[in-house]
């Protein structure tokens, strides 16, 4: 179990030591410092749950100094001890935000109950902030930044999210296309009714199917009751599928019946069923290039994608950076009970020089890695921990490495970011499509994993 986090903040060395040894023998862990600057200091640099300080200090007073210790960490827990106890500073102290007041000489054993109590209900407001937050990510404003992609994606969709028609969210891996999918359902006249999502991608064909159309008891081996499927639970809502790119083959007409008839037939059944959705499909593959090579139908392709929409990588948008990294901290702000993060200058500049090849799925993992590894508040270039390290501002030199095996680093790369499709990542190599096939054959690299 985490131990508690107590600054001491007291000017006479004989109480700083009595009371923290006090704590520290019931398991507390404890800083100490004899002044308002000290206590600000320590504050700064390492996170207490409570601080405890006494009233009178040699550079000021707890009243002074509890609207700093606030702008630091607003949800810490302030306790004053103070041995000129009145009911007036008593009520001062509780408006100016403290949780406790308690006069000297105190007793240890019920101030330690005090202090315990405090932690617990901070725990406790914590774990309601993550609740919210959980709650409420479907609000995530997915047009954050000033580029003009974005405010022409904005435009787009706020006209279509009225319609009732099928809709293609296209673009890379990360970018954001579920949240998207989430804000369209949640401004059109569907909002009331259920948001449905399934990721269509490594879904094998009878899976795919029990999933979306649900079965009949005993309409294969170990289907030992009725099942209802995903479209029957969105009935009258919103059904998204992402990764449609990679729906088998075999699924692809009976999704086309629902898009067209809105009707499908459960696994096991005779009967057909009639159900009212709408239907949101998103991939990061090219499904034109898909439908060319036989792996995904033309019909099915055209019905969804009526009004394609794109979102930009974030490569192409970098000046969208910051603006998206301060929706990112004061998300995990919330979550986590950390105000006032923020980002030192060389942070910044790593942020904006990476290539994210994983969008701003990979920066919130960045981030949320950076906030959970440091007690600081600011966070600085040596917090942040990329999932393609070498990548910031180009990739990293390996004198070991071979040509050949920088050649296949960089194609491997490419194809990851052309998410396997090999004319996408042709053009961007400048190579014919002949050469480049032949160089995937030449140097071992399997297109099925991308």
């Amino acid at each position: 179990m985490a131990r508690n986090r107590i600054l001491l903040v007291d000017d006479e060395a004989g109480i700083r030591f009595a009371v923290g040894e006090f704590l520290k023998a019931h398991e507390q862990e404890v800083r100490l410092a004899e002044s308002c600057a000290e206590g600000e200091k320590v504050l700064r640099s390492w996170r207490a749950d409570i601080v405890l300080c006494d009233y009178v200090l040699a550079d000021g007073n707890a009243l002074e100094l509890l609207p700093r210790l606030k702008a630091i960490d607003p949800y810490v827990s302030v306790v004053l001890l103070t041995g000129q106890g009145s009911i007036e500073l008593a009520v001062q102290a509780i408006k100016n935000g403290a949780e406790q007041f308690l006069t000297k000489p105190v007793e240890l054993p019920a101030l330690l109950v005090v202090l315990e109590r405090l932690c617990e209900q901070r725990q406790n407001r914590q774990r309601q902030m993550a609740t919210q937050s959980k709650e409420s990510r479907s609000a995530v404003d997915p047009f954050v930044g000033a580029d003009p992609q974005i405010k022409r994606l904005r435009e787009i969709v706020e006209r279509v999210a009225a319609s009732d028609s099928p809709l293609l969210i296209q673009g890379e891996t990360g970018t954001g296309k579920s949240v998207l999918a989430s804000w369209i359902h949640e401004h059109g006249p569907r909002a009331k009714e259920a948001f449905v999502d399934l990721n269509c991608a490594g879904l094998s064909q009878e899976l795919l199917e029990t999933e979306l159309f649900g079965h009949q008891k005993g309409a294969f081996t170990g289907a030992m009751s009725n099942k209802v499927g995903l479209l029957e639970v969105a009935h009258r809502g919103t059904v998204f599928l992402d990764e449609i790119g990679d729906v088998d083959p075999a699924v692809q007409p009976k999704l086309l019946k629902v898009v067209e008839e809105k009707r499908f037939r459960r696994l096991g059944d005779v009967q057909d069923c009639s159900v009212d959705v709408r239907l949101i499909a998103a991939t990061h593959r090219d499904l034109a290039a898909r439908v060319r090579q036989g792996l995904f139908r033309d019909d099915l392709y055209f019905r969804i994608s009526t009004i394609p929409i794109r979102v930009p990588s974030l490569r192409e948008r970098r000046g969208d950076v910051p603006a998206l990294v301060q929706q990112i901290l004061d998300g995990f702000a919330g979550r986590y009970g950390r105000k006032g993060i923020a980002l030192a200058a060389d942070a910044m500049g790593a942020l904006q020089a990476y290539d994210w090849p994983g969008n701003i799925r990979e920066m919130r993992n960045v981030l949320e890695r950076a906030v959970l590894l440091t007690e600081e508040n600011v966070i600085t270039r040596q917090d942040l921990h990329f999932e393609q390290p070498g990548q910031e501002g180009g990739a990293a030199f390996d004198p070991s490495l071979s040509l050949a095996q920088v050649e296949k680093q960089h194609i491997t790369r490419v194809l990851q970011w052309a998410g396997g499709q090999v004319d996408q990542a042709a053009k961007q190599l400048d190579m014919p499509r002949s050469t480049l096939y032949h160089k995937i054959k030449q140097h071992g690299i399997v297109l099925s994993k991308f």
